[in-house]
């Protein structure tokens, strides 16, 4: 049996659903950019992604300055650790302020792209749409699933 709502008990259900289900939507894209952002971190210093095999000047270069030769995209980290989400509204955002990421990221004319942003986004976009829907679909429901 399922109990009648006057209209003023609708209006306030109504509105007070809209911003539960805005609330619920902003968590999962915290989630998501988390998400995101540990796995683009985690790729740096792999070829997970089956990026070109760095050059042998370079791996002569990490050598000299004390790293390992052969771990694209990671030196001291600085710039794994720059990496960072941010979420705005019904957006999230997730990326680095270092120009070395730009430039790893998009290739140069002597480097090739190494995409760890766009590759971690690609590796879990489907767990990113599943912890949205079951988000949003469990605060409509009632379910509250995450």
């Amino acid at each position: 049996m399922t109990k009648e709502l006057s209209i003023l008990e609708f209006v306030a259900l109504t509105a007070t659903l809209g911003l539960e289900v805005e609330h619920a939507a902003h968590e999962a894209l915290e989630g998501c950019g988390d998400m995101v952002e540990k796995e683009a971190k985690r790729v740096i210093g792999t070829y997970d992604y089956g990026w070109p095999q760095l050059a042998d000047s370079t791996k002569k270069d990490r050598v000299d300055h004390g790293y390992p030769a052969n771990e694209p995209l990671l030196r001291s980290g600085h710039m794994r650790d720059s990496i960072e989400h941010k979420v705005e509204h019904d957006e999230v955002q997730i990326g680095s302020n270092e120009q070395v990421a730009v430039w790893q990221e998009l290739g140069t004319p002597t480097i090739p792209p190494r995409s760890f942003l766009e590759g971690a986004l690609k590796k879990k976009t489907p767990e990113v749409l599943d912890k949205i829907g079951r988000t949003v679909v469990g605060k409509l429901s009632g379910t509250e699933r995450t």
